[in-house]
């Protein structure tokens, strides 16, 4: 984790209700895209590679991880329309699209939450990561 000061976290938004300042924190959502097929066709070390890569980042300073999601074909999506609840089985994006995971992740910049994204195996395998602030918009 060359180059990513995580002792070093820059200060950079006010929790909603009080005057202090909190640690800047990134939203990291992992898109599987291909990766789950690719990484299935490889070697039992390399698999055991991506599955340690997986563990060193939850593991890393500055990090929390969230249980783990289940794929995106067990899913249930929710919206109501005209008062009506409706459910579709599924995400309503494209499977490629959905969302395989995520964690939060506390950083001093962008630049050291792409560090940490690249080091996602996602994002070697053909899917990738989506960086968003984490921030009070409503």
């Amino acid at each position: 984790m060359s180059g990513v000061d995580f002792s070093a976290r820059r200060s950079s938004y006010c929790e909603p209700g009080t005057d202090e300042e909190a640690a800047m924190k990134y939203i990291m959502l992992v898109y599987q895209g291909s990766a789950l097929d690719e990484q299935a066709a490889l070697t039992e070390d390399e698999q055991k590679q991506v599955y340690a890569d997986y563990h060193a980042i939850n593991q890393s300073p500055g990090v929390t991880s969230v249980p783990p999601m289940g794929l995106p074909e067990h899913a249930t999506t929710v919206r109501v329309e005209g008062g009506k609840t409706l459910t579709t089985d599924g995400p309503f994006v494209g499977m490629k699209e959905a969302v395989g995971g995520l964690f939060i992740l506390e950083a001093d910049d962008i630049d050291a939450a792409i560090e940490v994204a690249a080091r996602v195996p996602a994002a070697r395998y053909g899917g990738a990561v989506e960086i968003r602030p984490s921030e009070v918009y409503w």
